[in-house]
């Protein structure tokens, strides 16, 4: 049975947005399109679509000033942008908008599946923010399993983005090392070494950013307070 949700795609691309259009169709009851900002717009104040979903790149009106333009008056329709590119800035501005999620370019049936589950968790009142401030120059996104720090983007792996994901729901506070294992080595007895090797990796990428080991007992994040 289709999602009886009104969803609204935004593209200037008209092969891009046909084809996400089809895929959609085939979840969703009701799919809006539009090729610009403005149009978008125009839909979004006569139909009141549930979700939205824009690239940024577009003529007449951007999808970022779009965006912009909704959050004056809404602050809870749940919107997904798709971008070919994020440096910090750009990811500062998608944490003041209430973004549900990005989508880095190329996008996928799957990860588009991704953050269209998150934006019907919002709609439910149950968002889990996908972008967390680090540090002051630092942000995580889990679902991209990505670290913008100073600008630079630094993937993580699947084990490496597992850790991180587990430490931060316990921020600055001590993850037990049992708790790790059946994270992430659930069947594995012998899993210290590939920890010890997994904590290395992440401390060498995450420049900055504080993993603490308490002997014995197991690891922490250490999150600066914001000022």
């Amino acid at each position: 049975m289709k999602n009886n949700r009104k969803i609204l795609y935004v593209e200037d691309n008209d092969f891009i947005r046909e084809e996400a259009v089809e895929y959609l169709s085939l979840i969703y009851t009701n799919v809006l399109e539009a090729s610009n900002g403005e149009e978008a717009l125009v839909i979004y104040h006569e139909k009141k679509p549930d979700i939205i979903i824009t690239d940024i790149e577009m003529p007449i009106i951007s999808g970022l000033e779009m965006i912009k333009h909704i959050r004056r008056k809404d602050k809870k329709t749940p919107i997904i942008i798709v971008t070919a590119f994020m440096d910090n800035q750009y990811l500062l501005e998608a944490v003041e908008l209430h973004l549900v999620k990005y989508i880095l370019k190329p996008m996928t049936n799957h990860k588009l599946d991704i953050a269209l589950s998150l934006a019907h968790e919002c709609l439910e009142d149950e968002c889990d923010k996908s972008i967390i401030q680090l540090s002051s120059n630092s942000y995580y996104d889990k679902l991209n399993r990505i670290v913008i720090i100073d600008n630079n983007i630094v993937e993580l792996t699947h084990n490496e983005s597992m850790l991180v994901s587990l430490l931060l729901k316990n921020m600055n506070m001590l993850v037990p090392y049992g708790e790790i294992k059946n994270k992430i080595w659930n069947y594995e007895d012998n899993y210290r070494d590939s920890l010890r090797s997994l904590i290395r990796s992440l401390r060498a990428k995450l420049e900055g950013i504080v993993i603490k080991n308490v002997s014995g007992l197991g690891y922490r994040l250490i999150i600066e307070k914001k000022k």
